[in-house]
């Protein structure tokens, strides 16, 4: 596994001809729509535009959080955005969102429609609309909110680092392996060290800082992302093994975990959610599979 061309960049780049790898298709140089699709707006005020990615997981996990503790406000339609067919580049879409990732939630409930992008953000939208799981003040609060932009800042390192070279590249090349490697491991101790001495990320409250990195980091811990967990010895890290697995175990992370979900287990999958029954009736499914 080593390089086995030297690419000399030219003095001007130019986007010539796809990539190549799995993403090809849908990855250009240019922001905006690429045709007229409106988004569909279902029952409940929380409009939810969405994949299960780790980014997508994030905010269906907040989501049916904020349900279990009681707040019906926080019931939401969740619609499946495909990216690998390029539906985040319709005009709908791009309207919720300018940068075309998912997810982009559309809260209908305020005056004027409240458009919210970037998964940091709508987890603080909906933490300081329902008073929950975000300290109001103080250095909870602060330690809470370091560690959620460490995961905003960090995880773009182990996705469209680690994850594409090591995964999704049409070669695989040992420097760019070695380099995220060096890095996601560098991370996962940072976690593991912080996680000796609290009972969650950000102290002893689980908060949106662990909604957060939990899709990324526990999903690798736990073998879920690239097929990496053995290359990347992650059983060394054992202060975030037993913190991911004690969220995994959460009825909220259950449930979070399936909707929008189009890949994996049949049984854990819900491409779309409209409401709790939904779920309900694929947790049905999901344990007579295991029975």
């Amino acid at each position: 596994m080593s390089d086995t061309t030297t690419y000399t960049p030219p003095k001007v780049w130019t986007w010539e001809q796809p990539s190549g790898g799995q993403f090809a298709s849908i990855n250009r140089p240019v922001s905006g729509s690429t045709h007229e699709k409106e988004l569909p707006v279902g029952k409940h005020p929380l409009q939810l535009y969405s994949l299960a990615t780790p980014n997508g997981v994030k905010v269906t996990l907040m989501l049916e959080e904020l349900l279990a503790l009681g707040h019906k406000g926080a019931e939401y339609d969740a619609w499946l955005i495909k990216i690998g067919d390029g539906d985040q580049f319709g005009s709908g879409f791009v309207g919720a969102n300018p940068n075309s990732k998912i997810p982009a939630l559309v809260d209908h409930s305020t005056p004027a429609k409240t458009r919210v992008f970037e998964s940091a953000s709508i987890l603080m939208y909906l933490a300081e609309k329902f008073g929950e799981f975000l300290p109001a003040e103080g250095p909870e609060r602060t330690e809470t909110l370091n560690w959620l932009f460490w995961q905003m800042g960090s995880a773009p390192y182990l996705g469209g680092g680690f994850g594409h070279f090591y995964a999704y590249a049409p070669e695989k090349f040992q420097y760019p392996i070695d380099r995220f490697s060096m890095e996601t491991k560098r991370q996962l101790d940072v976690l593991d060290k912080a996680l000796a001495e609290r009972p969650f990320i950000a102290g002893d409250n689980y908060s949106i800082a662990d909604m957060a990195i939990w899709p990324w980091y526990g999903g690798l811990v736990l073998g879920r992302l690239y097929s990496a967990a053995e290359f990347l010895s992650v059983h060394e890290y054992k202060n975030l093994v037993a913190w991911a697995e004690k969220i995994d175990a959460r009825p909220a992370a259950i449930r979070g975990r399936m909707v929008n979900r189009v890949f994996g287990d049949e049984s854990g999958q819900l491409a779309e959610r409209h409401d709790a029954a939904d779920i309900d009736a694929q947790l049905e499914i999901a344990k007579a599979a295991a029975e």
